[in-house]
């Protein structure tokens, strides 16, 4: 079974979405963040600072560079923010248009 995608069939990808959106996830705490709201769905950010075990003034600088990305979405309840995972945007990072820009052709 051959895991080389058909390249004809790629868009023209745009290399600086790709590397903007990486260089976010490229720390453990914040793949680890994303991980959370993966498993947990929408948090609250009071939440994340137990669950992470991190100040939360280093969770804010961590969550920030995330929505910057456009990777979390935020919503604020009252006086709390709530942290999702942008799940559209996931799946375009993780999926088969990026696998196949990647993938050397036979």
């Amino acid at each position: 079974m051959s895991l080389v995608t058909d390249q004809s069939s790629c868009t023209s990808p745009n290399f600086v979405t790709y590397a903007e959106k990486f260089k976010a996830m490229s720390d453990p705490k914040r793949l680890e963040l994303l991980h959370l709201l993966c498993i947990n769905g929408s948090t609250c950010v009071c939440d994340l600072v137990d669950e992470m075990n991190i100040p939360q003034s280093k969770l804010s600088y961590h969550l920030k560079i995330l929505l910057n990305a456009d990777l979390i979405f935020k919503e604020t309840k009252g006086t709390w923010s709530y942290y999702s995972l942008n799940e559209d945007v996931m799946s375009r990072i993780l999926s088969r248009e990026l696998c196949c820009i990647l993938t050397p052709s036979l």
